[in-house]
């Protein structure tokens, strides 16, 4: 629905994750039956998380111990894993570092240039652990960096940037061609980030398995306040994946909607595949894990996708392994753990037994209802009243 914001001008409305609820289902499903494994082009998954391609997120250790969980994480090419032989005396560094100082030393650590030889260093490690291994870069780099990858054995590249589009008019520069990058890769490609249903139509003829949805939403991104773009991830969601079924009924290729960002809570993930993701890529949750690098830290996106200075360092803290944070038991009450618990009860709740039945989960529109009747909470400084 189109509302007047002024003389002849319209504007669509849009909404977040707070704006939304899930309505209960009429047949409830026992959360430890329903089924919550997903699949990205050939790879399978047993759960639907993706560990956002962030230095202080994803290091190659903890990229095995997201695969052995049963998610993926993304380790970022641009960044200093393959700048750094030794990534662990950077770190302690950064760490080391007060917030004054701290943006100004990693961006000068980001000066060192990109080794080709840790770049399939990293991936052969991750490789060891006998897991999927999945990197990222910009698609300046992306043709170079893919054929490394993928000779050291990558099984899934992820070309990222802060809008991805395949019409880039330039006349400074060489554009990169998306459907002919993507044509030269053997291994899987995921493409990011966009917001919209005919950006994404486009991008699904370049032959991507997936597209990262979220322009704006995520801890670490500015787009929305330095550039003023950007759309709220439940719509953004929802036209996305319009765009997938679409696209599917038309040619019979599936390609995977991928919730980028903006999610910190097992409610805001419930409400992502309730909006029509197959899976969720998440940042600051598992920054806050004590496997991540970053020690409480996230920063690290060597690209303009979060439109920060380069290497801009985000405290975020600790809350529990990542298992606590992904399956539990939760030590927290504020929907910050046990993330795999909530989606598999939230589908329980409203009948779902698959992802693409939660999909189909009736949405309202619900602005207050996530401080409905929560005074005692605030009073007792529990879960949201924190």
């Amino acid at each position: 629905m189109a509302f007047f914001v002024g003389r002849d001008r319209e504007a669509r409305r849009a909404y977040g994750f707070d704006e939304i609820a899930l309505v209960p289902g009429a047949v409830t499903v026992n959360p430890e039956e329903v089924q919550i494994g997903t699949q990205i082009g050939p790879l399978k998954l047993e759960i639907p998380f993706l560990a956002s391609a962030m230095d202080g997120v994803v290091d190659s250790k903890f990229a095995v111990a997201m695969g052995k969980m049963g998610g993926l994480a993304v380790l970022n090419l641009d960044g200093i894993h393959s700048r750094y032989e030794n990534v662990e005396e950077v770190y302690e560094k950064i760490a080391a570092a007060p917030p004054e100082a701290a943006t100004e030393l990693v961006q000068k650590l980001y000066k060192e240039p990109v080794k080709e030889k840790l770049i399939a260093q990293r991936v052969k490690e991750i490789k060891a652990g006998k897991i999927y291994a999945a990197v990222s870069c910009i698609p300046q780099n992306a043709e170079r960096f893919s054929a490394i990858a993928q000779e050291a054995g990558a099984d899934l590249f992820v070309v990222q940037s802060t809008v991805t589009s395949v019409r880039h008019v330039a006349t400074k520069y060489k554009t990169v061609d998306l459907k002919e990058l993507i044509g030269g890769i053997k291994i899987p490609v995921v493409l990011g980030n966009t917001v919209s249903y005919t950006a994404c139509l486009e991008l699904f003829e370049t032959g991507c398995a997936g597209i990262l949805v979220g322009v704006g939403p995520g801890a670490a991104c500015t787009s929305r306040g330095v550039l003023g773009i950007g759309v709220p991830q439940v719509t953004a969601t929802v036209d996305c994946a319009a765009a997938r079924d679409f696209y599917f009924k038309k040619t019979g290729r599936y390609v995977s909607i991928i919730t980028d960002g903006g999610m910190n809570l097992g409610g805001e993930i419930c409400k992502a595949f309730a909006s029509g993701a197959d899976a969720v890529m998440v940042g600051s949750a598992f920054a806050r894990a004590k496997e991540a690098p970053g020690r409480g830290y996230h920063w690290g996106m060597a690209t303009p996708h979060h439109n920060l200075p380069r290497g801009t360092r985000i405290h975020v803290g600790t809350t529990g392994t990542l298992e606590e944070i992904l399956y539990g038991p939760a030590r927290t009450d504020d929907g910050t753990q046990n993330l795999v618990g909530a989606l598999r009860t939230c589908m329980g709740t409203v009948g779902a037994q698959t992802i693409k039945e939660l999909q189909l989960t009736e949405l309202i529109i619900a602005p207050a209802i996530q401080h409905e009747g929560k005074i005692f909470q605030k009073a007792q400084r529990v879960g949201m009243g924190k």
